[in-house]
């Protein structure tokens, strides 16, 4: 114990000896490390805590902010609505030949396209020959299975509006309308 005194003596304040823990001396008290409880109270329960409060008030103004938004898109809706021009076109009669049955069905179709403005009306007239082509090619290969129901007319207006669009390229046809479907 007294070389231990001797060694203390020796070595000036603030510096470290080189004997290993537990060896005579007394020691420095070592620094506490963050303990898993205080971690998750301290700082990962106060994040998660602002996290959700941003969340919280985004979607508040979004679903409840945003409602004039909402008003101006419909109003704007209503508004191209009205400026719409509607073109009728001629009445098609196809015999349709899809599917490879003996019984030959017939397609009576009566369209009308939805234009943006009354100056897409002459181009529209123009392209007339390469639409209805474009349509009797379509609608000849159709089965009886490919129009029925509802969703058998949604995609027969989405084909018929794509390829009327391809036809027609520089002016946009907004919407096909079926005035008269029969088959017969």
């Amino acid at each position: 114990m007294a070389k231990a005194k001797e060694k203390a003596k020796e070595e000036p304040e603030g510096e470290e000896s080189d004997a290993p823990e537990g060896e005579g001396g007394a020691e420095e008290p070592k620094r506490k490390k963050f303990s898993g409880k205080f971690i998750v109270l301290f700082i990962a329960l106060p994040a998660v805590a602002v996290i959700a409060i941003g969340l919280g008030a985004a979607f508040f103004l979004g679903v409840f902010g945003g409602k004039e938004e909402k008003k101006d898109a419909h109003e704007e809706a209503r508004a191209e609505a009205e400026h719409a021009v509607f073109f009728d076109m001629p009445e098609l009669l196809v015999n349709m030949t899809g599917g490879g049955e003996k019984q030959q069905n017939f397609l009576k179709l009566s369209l009308s396209l939805e234009l943006p403005n009354a100056e897409a009306t002459p181009k529209v007239q123009a392209a007339m020959p390469r639409i209805i082509d474009s349509a009797q090619v379509f609608l000849r290969e159709l089965r009886l299975d490919d129009l029925q129901g509802s969703a058998g007319m949604l995609r027969l207006r989405e084909e018929l509006m794509r390829r009327i669009n391809a036809a027609v390229a520089p002016v946009e046809v907004r919407d096909v309308l079926f005035k008269e479907i029969i088959v017969q």
